[in-house]
């Protein structure tokens, strides 16, 4: 006789969300932004499930203090096209860390997230800060940090 073997499947009503707090200063921006990438798709937890948006709440905080290897700092460009002929714009790593750091933060995660609707939905659960400030204090987000190197 066969036992039949159940996959489970989580459902958005049995779901359970979390705060998390990240301090990104000093870490390296690829690496950090992976991990956040992890909690707010859910993969962190032993009900994960494809196409069900169980992640978690993640707060970041020190976005502007991120760091890049090697000689990315100066090398690394993010490209904006503006929809005029002619429009494509590039900016330097540094530019945009100093003007928009969140942006640098945010742009990397999104980048890990499905791109699709589940993805646009999963990336509204990411609060970036520049500063040490944050206005989620009343949601109790717990501390997080990553083993990574």
């Amino acid at each position: 006789m066969h036992r039949e073997v159940r996959t489970y499947v989580a459902k958005q009503s049995d779901v359970q969300k979390k705060w998390y707090l990240v301090n990104a200063e000093g870490q390296v921006l690829g690496r950090v932004a992976s991990q956040v990438a992890r909690i707010l798709r859910g993969k962190h937890k032993p009900q994960f499930t494809p196409h069900v948006d169980i992640g978690d709440y993640v707060v970041v905080i020190n976005a502007s203090k991120v760091k890049v290897t090697g000689r990315r700092t100066e090398l690394k460009e993010y490209f904006h096209y503006t929809g005029y002929p002619g429009g494509g714009v590039f900016q330097s790593f540094e530019d945009l860390l100093e003007k928009k750091p969140d942006f640098v933060f945010e742009h990397a995660v999104k980048g890990m997230l499905p791109h699709n609707r589940l993805g646009r939905r999963m990336f509204k659960k990411l609060k970036v800060y520049a500063v040490n400030e944050h206005p989620h204090a009343a949601q109790k987000p717990e501390p997080i940090q990553f083993d990574i190197e």
